[in-house]
């Protein structure tokens, strides 16, 4: 099979889930070529991603590694199979790899939680405000740039019409309050909020000012996978977002956003607060 010209964040994780298998079973990469007949050039690229595999291949492997995680492997031969071209798939060469790869997993999951401290939530951002963040983005962008960002990031939106969908957010006061535009456009982002919170697949709290001893300062969010061992955490990162999927990383990153649903107000509550912002501006 010939190396793929373009390598997803999905695809690599396939790859990292068959190494992390294999590395958990003892062996190097020399040994489990030798005992698959596989060649190690093509098993390293495949571990990379570079090339793909099929699910025939993961059980073959899985059963190499004495895996014993059914569910685990099931998902990772489900991923093998995928097929398709996403509608991100349009976007790419347009814009970064980073936005095309998150697309592709929320896509892919069906559970997503996140926190976010100064910034609402894209897949809750109205139209506008979109539009308002990256009018007064610092760096020099071309109107062309602004409209693809603004669309794509509008169309990543589509998966909360899907009813198999659910998305647990919690919000900082901070972020309701920064206003990315004028206080026309941020009192209609917060009325944008409710409506959304209004889907039975949409979960919006609200952390307030007040609450003492609050101490998480950083954005997360966390993608669900079929399985928990193919969750995928997203953080905000100097050079652009990181995917990170360490087993440790992802039971941190569950405690941190538990701790966020922890401080929060209940669901009616964050409502209430969030409807008297509103009227506030």
């Amino acid at each position: 099979m010939a190396s793929r010209a373009v390598i997803t964040a999905r695809q690599e994780r396939l790859g990292a889930e068959l190494r992390k298998l294999r590395e958990r079973a003892g062996l190097t990469l020399r040994v489990a070529a030798k005992a698959t007949g596989i060649a190690e050039s093509k098993l390293s690229s495949t571990e990379a991603g570079r090339v793909g595999v099929s699910a025939e291949r993961v059980r073959f492997l899985a059963d190499l590694y004495k895996a014993g995680e059914t569910p685990l492997v099931d998902a990772l031969a489900a991923m093998a199979v995928e097929r398709g071209r996403g509608w991100w798939e349009e976007y790419r060469g347009l814009l970064p790899r980073g936005f095309l790869d998150l697309a592709e997993l929320e896509h892919h999951t069906r559970h997503v939680r996140s926190f976010e401290i100064v910034n609402i939530p894209g897949l809750l951002q109205s139209g506008e405000h979109v539009r308002a963040l990256y009018e007064g983005f610092p760096l020099e962008m071309s109107e062309e740039q602004k409209e693809l960002r603004t669309a794509f990031r509008l169309r990543r939106q589509e998966v909360l019409d899907r009813d198999d969908y659910h998305y647990e957010v919690v919000i900082h006061e901070a972020a309701l309050r920064i206003r990315k535009a004028d206080r026309a456009i941020a009192r209609r982002q917060l009325l944008h909020i409710l409506e959304q919170s209004e889907r039975p697949q949409v979960t919006v709290r609200v952390v307030p000012f007040d609450r003492d001893g609050f101490t998480i300062s950083s954005p997360v969010l966390m993608l669900g996978g079929p399985v928990s061992q193919l969750d995928t955490v997203l953080r905000d990162a100097p050079h652009g977002g990181a995917f990170l999927d360490g087993a440790a990383q992802l039971d941190a990153y569950r405690r941190w956003i538990a701790e966020a649903q922890k401080a929060a107000l209940g669901v009616v509550q964050s409502k209430e607060f969030i409807h008297d912002l509103a009227r506030q501006i």
